[in-house]
């Protein structure tokens, strides 16, 4: 395995050799260790300790207790010109977890093999000896592993450590998290582990809805999104976090338009190509999002054909905007913030507009490149199209128009102004807006250019101003 030095990897092992130094156990934990086994790059380096909390900031010069109840320290180093936190637990036995999320108590131990017991998945639940692998060179010698993580690494298989249930009991977000691995690395989920989700999975119920937003938008966007959404069906999950996604199951499509099956067929190929999305080298979690939820008003708008009328077929009338009321009351259930719901509902709302894209006057065209973040808007048509019948012309006509269009032809300076109106006599009042968007329209199509020319076609359209 090549290693590529991360600063983050040089804080964590000063913080392990200067435990170590101090006649303390210490060994990197957690996801990192998996990822140094699979070679891929580490999100972050926590470090495990047999020194209690306050040994720990004893230790250093700048820490932060952020759960010393729960054994965790924050240790700020420099390491690359840079001060990079660490977080440092010490090793722990749980009590009871009596609100299914945290143990009501611990109690500190100095065995690493009793701490690592009480974690979630055997791929989470290994140690590594930073010296011994810079010694080394090989990342599985350096490793502790008590409980079967390096084979069920190599084997591809998320499993709970110890009995599934109790572990799921434990922390219900952790079926959750099961899904996230198993996704991410193209992973399967144990059997044992699989059966302990399906018998529990309406206790999801009792975590955060915060805390089953933040897992749901990472399964989305780590890389295994269709992969993540068919686990969550499959476990029982979905129809507890997400029930108007399985609704999508079933419903047919007209097969001219959807040749390849099904509103959720559909929407898992959507999930898939978020992979090779273009103009997102990783796909945004609003953009995520957008295309879970572009078609959620297909099931209540359903209408089949009328078998009376030839040549009729299966009709969707009015999903769009009953599927902005319903991703509205998902996200408000799961409670983004104001921002990612507006541009959220705003990709479900406008996914649609593509079809008119080329029929547009300029005036329209321009407005609809004026979206917040339309490139998202872009992806998700790309998304679209490319999952159903493949044609890309209105993608490619309405790219080559944004990229060629300068943002001062978008948003050019008005012409008009309200106190321009007001100066020329006109009262605010019902038409103002009307009027102003007229002006807007006619500079945005070139039509007019000045602003004596915008009044002119002001007075044109609505009358001279009668205070004029």
């Amino acid at each position: 395995m090549e290693f590529k030095y991360d600063p983050r990897y040089g804080a964590a092992r000063q913080i392990v050799a200067a435990l170590r130094n101090a006649d303390h156990q210490a060994y990197f934990a957690g996801g990192c260790v998996r990822d140094l086994l699979l070679g891929v790059a580490a999100k972050d380096f926590d470090v495990a300790t047999s020194a209690t909390p306050d040994a720990v900031m004893g230790l250093f010069a700048k820490t932060f207790s952020v759960g010393a109840h729960f054994g965790v320290v924050l240790v700020c180093l420099e390491a690359d010109g840079e001060e990079i936190a660490t977080e440092v637990a010490t090793f722990r036995h749980d009590g009871a977890y009596s609100d299914g999320r945290r143990p009501d108590a611990v109690r500190f131990s100095t065995d690493a093999r009793a701490d690592v017991l009480r974690r979630d998945f055997t791929i989470n639940g290994m140690l590594l000896d930073p010296l011994l692998f810079e010694e080394t060179g090989d990342a599985g010698a350096a490793t502790l592993d008590y409980v079967g993580g390096k084979a069920d690494l190599a084997a591809g298989v998320v499993r709970a450590i110890g009995e599934p249930r109790l572990r799921f009991e434990e922390d219900k977000l952790r079926m959750l998290r099961a899904v996230r691995f198993a996704a991410r690395l193209g992973f399967v989920v144990d059997e044992g582990t699989a059966k302990a989700i399906q018998a529990i999975a309406p206790e999801i119920g009792q975590v955060s809805c915060e805390r089953i937003r933040e897992e749901l938008t990472r399964i989305l966007t780590e890389g295994g999104a269709r992969r993540g959404m068919e686990l969550l069906f499959e476990l029982g999950l979905l129809k507890e976090v997400l029930p108007e996604v399985v609704k999508l199951r079933g419903v047919e499509q007209p097969p001219e338009f959807h040749p390849e099956g099904d509103v959720w067929v559909h929407t898992m190929m959507l999930l898939e190509k978020l992979r090779v999305v273009p103009y997102d080298d990783r796909a945004s979690a609003t953009l995520t999002w957008g295309a879970l939820l572009h078609d959620i008003g297909k099931p209540a708008t359903f209408r089949a054909p009328d078998p009376a009328v030839p040549g009729d077929r299966i009709r969707f009338n009015g999903h769009v905007e009953v599927g902005v009321r319903i991703a509205e009351d998902i996200l408000k259930r799961l409670r983004f913030s104001n921002e990612d719901t507006a541009q959220i509902l705003a990709l479900v709302q406008n996914h649609m507009r593509f079809g008119d894209v080329k029929g547009m006057r300029e005036s329209t065209l321009k407005r609809f490149f004026r979206l917040p973040n339309f490139p998202e808007h872009l992806a998700l048509h790309w998304l679209d199209a490319s999952s159903c019948h493949g044609d890309l012309r209105l993608y490619e006509f309405a790219k080559e128009r944004f990229e060629a269009e300068p943002v001062e032809a978008m948003r050019p300076s008005l012409l008009v102004t309200g106190r321009d109106l007001i100066a020329a006599g006109y009262r605010p009042g019902v038409s103002f807006k009307a009027m102003l968007e007229a002006a807007e329209d006619a500079q945005l199509e070139g039509a007019v250019r000045t602003r004596d020319e915008a009044l002119h076609l002001v007075r044109e359209r609505f009358g001279v101003a009668p205070h004029a």
